[in-house]
């Protein structure tokens, strides 16, 4: 007997009265509603079963463009377009996705936005970390009905990936690597064979025509849970790259700064461009062990350093110059973030910092004001 989970809602309860209905973090689908569905309105290419958008679409809302009417679609990854079009097509197969690729690749928020664009709902989400149950995946019980009553439909809690395979639409896994193994492998019979058995009512999910899953793990985390190749069959691989130019980084940090500072309603500043270059050329150069024009070799800190760093440091800093400064972006409005996003571990991390501060930026033309601010930060 299949189990019927259709009525399950999909979505977050409604704001009690009173209640501000002002999310800081508006999910996809609502904070660009109406891109997806001027998209709908004039996507006429087919579209596989219970999806929202034909493939063309969703590739064309994830990397931006102009509709036929003018509407123009904001850019939402910056990227290869081939790995775009790879990972909608992989969701329009019966094989999962598996997003990979080293922290700060934009693995969440593509994910996020995939599941938006094909089923309108991207909150069918299993967060993986070291205790992730196998309830998150498959299902739970709520313990008073169950003890009243016994095992029973009213007892069971659905996981977000049970409500995807039954209403047809895609879920999520994140960190899948963080998930311990045995947890892991309950995807299997979900992948492989597409149902879910409950065997304390003798029944099953099946999922219908729609159903698929995203799951994301960054390159750092192998060797925590590494996936088994029983399992790493079931997902078409996707590996996100950091971005290729300096100028596709400045690009992409410019852009999330924006929207950021737009939700959280910071003071409008001039144009950062110069000072967003800068934190993005710093964290280039000491990623790549290298600086920009290929003559100096540096030694490369203990984190990641990824375009979500930027972003994070850029954001940062937007807000220090509006609050604090002249509503101009400088150097001192940066730097702090620069040296705790560089410096990790207190004791190598700095020696680098220092280094690289002292052989680079300081004899670096035009950057002085930079070099005078990342100093007097680091003393």
């Amino acid at each position: 007997m299949s189990a019927n989970l259709a009525s399950t809602p999909s979505k977050t309860a409604a704001p009690h009265p009173g209640e501000s209905t002002t999310a800081l973090r508006p999910h996809a689908e609502d904070a660009f509603a109406a891109e997806l569905a001027a998209l709908a309105a004039q996507d006429d290419r087919p579209r596989p079963a219970r999806w929202k958008l034909s493939p063309w679409a969703v590739a064309t809302y994830l990397l931006g463009g102009t509709l036929p009417d003018g509407t123009v679609i904001s850019p939402k990854y910056v990227g290869p377009r081939r790995i775009v079009e790879v990972a909608v097509t992989t969701l329009a197969t019966d094989r999962a996705l598996l997003l990979l690729g080293v922290p700060g690749t934009a693995k969440t928020w593509v994910s996020e936005h995939l599941a938006a664009a094909v089923s309108g709902d991207s909150t069918l989400l299993v967060q993986g970390t070291a205790g992730t149950p196998e309830e998150a995946i498959r299902y739970g019980w709520n313990y008073a009905r169950l003890l009243a009553h016994g095992p029973s439909r009213d007892a069971l809690v659905p996981s977000p990936v049970m409500r995807a395979m039954a209403e047809g639409m895609t879920a999520r896994v994140e960190e899948l690597t963080r998930i311990p193994a045995d947890v892991q492998d309950t995807l299997i019979t979900i992948l492989s064979e597409k149902t879910l058995p409950i065997p304390e009512l003798g029944e099953e999910v099946q999922a219908v025509r729609g159903f698929n899953l995203i799951a994301t793990a960054n390159d750092r985390d192998r060797g925590v849970n590494d996936l088994s190749s029983a399992l790493r069959r079931r997902f078409n691989t996707v590996v996100l790259p950091l971005p290729e130019s300096a100028e596709a980084e400045v690009d992409i940090v410019s852009r999330r700064v924006e929207q950021i500072g737009r939700s959280l309603d910071l003071p409008a500043v001039p144009d950062g461009t110069a000072e967003i270059r800068r934190v993005v050329t710093v964290f280039r150069e000491l990623r790549d062990g290298l600086t920009d024009d290929g003559r100096t070799k540096v030694k490369s800190p203990s984190g990641t350093l990824s375009t979500a760093e930027a972003i994070s440091v850029v954001t940062g800093g937007l807000a220090l110059a509006a609050h604090f400064g002249d509503g101009v972006l400088r150097p001192a409005d940066v730097a702090a973030g620069i040296l705790g996003a560089v410096v990790r571990d207190p004791a190598a991390d700095r020696v680098v910092w220092q280094e690289y501060l002292e052989t680079v930026v300081r004899e670096r033309e035009g950057w002085t004001d930079f070099y005078r601010a990342c100093r007097e930060v680091s003393a």
